[in-house]
């Protein structure tokens, strides 16, 4: 059997072109799973998994319980708002005293960049980066390139354009790595006030310009603008974003070809996207929801092979 390069997964720039086809592969077979009747397998049923949210989340944490759980894994979960972290208790400590407890995996999801990291040199567990700051979050960008290569066949010479909040956006530097990764041709917009000074030594394209770049792309994916990670204001008014980059169905509709419209949620209705476009058939955010459990599974089996 193949198996990963890597014996974490800590960011997509870790990974190589094998890696990522390995998941896919191993995902496509466990999507059939649960779209079976018995939704679950044995797989992992000696494994032990916590997830550690040292930060609010609902999706991705929902959607990695589940994965675990349709693997037959043993699942702990810490939410580090009802912890002793509140009580001073440092990131090592708190994952010690969890592996004490013989734990195999830890997911994580932390509002520093680099925990997963740092956690991955400290501790014996393999570590499966869930979001970092504003770093990464493959599982996310694997999610995202799996259902752009789901719908279009594959992502090998598409253009992607990722719109918004580029600066604040850890899935945006993830999507933009697993894209090149991939052979996919890669465009950020947004404000610029938005978009990181380093981004075009990444080898992407900026534009500032809302349809121009909807023009060149096969798949727009829009992202939050994160209210909360901003400490100043980047643009004037929401209702200004949204007249400038938010997509409405009359500007698809406007445009030379169809394209396809992504959302890694929690989508803000009105903002960056409007509810026409959120529940069209151009738009392919539920199918993301569903591959993200598929994807999780994938990236939890294969790391969990290779714990000795």
């Amino acid at each position: 059997m193949s198996e990963l390069s890597v014996n974490h997964l800590l960011g997509i720039k870790y990974l190589n072109k094998q890696d990522i086809q390995l998941i896919f592969e191993t995902a496509d077979h466990f999507k059939e799973v649960i779209n079976r009747s018995i939704k679950k397998v044995p797989s992992l049923r000696d494994i032990t998994i916590a997830n550690l949210f040292f930060e609010n989340s609902t999706r991705t944490k929902l959607s990695f319980e589940l994965a675990e759980k349709r693997l037959s894994a043993d699942v702990i979960n810490f939410s580090a708002s009802q912890s002793s972290v509140k009580k001073g208790e440092t990131l090592i400590d708190t994952v010690n005293n969890i592996l004490s407890m013989k734990v195999d995996m830890v997911v994580i999801r932390h509002p520093n960049a680099g925990a997963g990291v740092f956690l991955s040199k400290h501790i014996k567990a393999s570590i499966i980066n869930a979001g970092d700051g504003t770093h990464e979050h493959p599982t996310q960008a694997l999610l995202d390139t799996y259902s752009i290569r789901e719908r279009l066949g594959e992502v090998k010479g598409k253009n992607v354009v990722i719109v918004g909040d580029i600066l604040h956006s850890r899935v945006a530097l993830s999507n933009i790595f697993a894209l090149q990764l991939q052979g996919a041709d890669v465009m950020v917009c947004g404000p610029k006030t938005l978009i990181p000074k380093y981004i075009e030594k990444l080898g992407v394209k900026v534009e500032t310009n809302l349809r121009t770049a909807l023009n060149w792309c096969d798949v727009a994916n829009m992202l939050r603008v994160q209210n909360e990670r901003m400490d100043i204001s980047y643009f004037p008014s929401t209702r200004e974003y949204t007249q400038q980059f938010g997509v409405n169905k009359e500007l698809l509709e406007s445009l030379d070809k169809e394209i396809i419209i992504m959302h890694p949620g929690p989508i803000n209705r009105g903002v960056e996207i409007t509810s026409d476009v959120a529940d069209s058939n151009q738009a392919i955010i539920l199918n993301q929801v569903e591959n993200g459990v598929a994807i999780r599974m994938a990236v939890i089996y294969l790391l969990a092979s290779k714990i000795k």
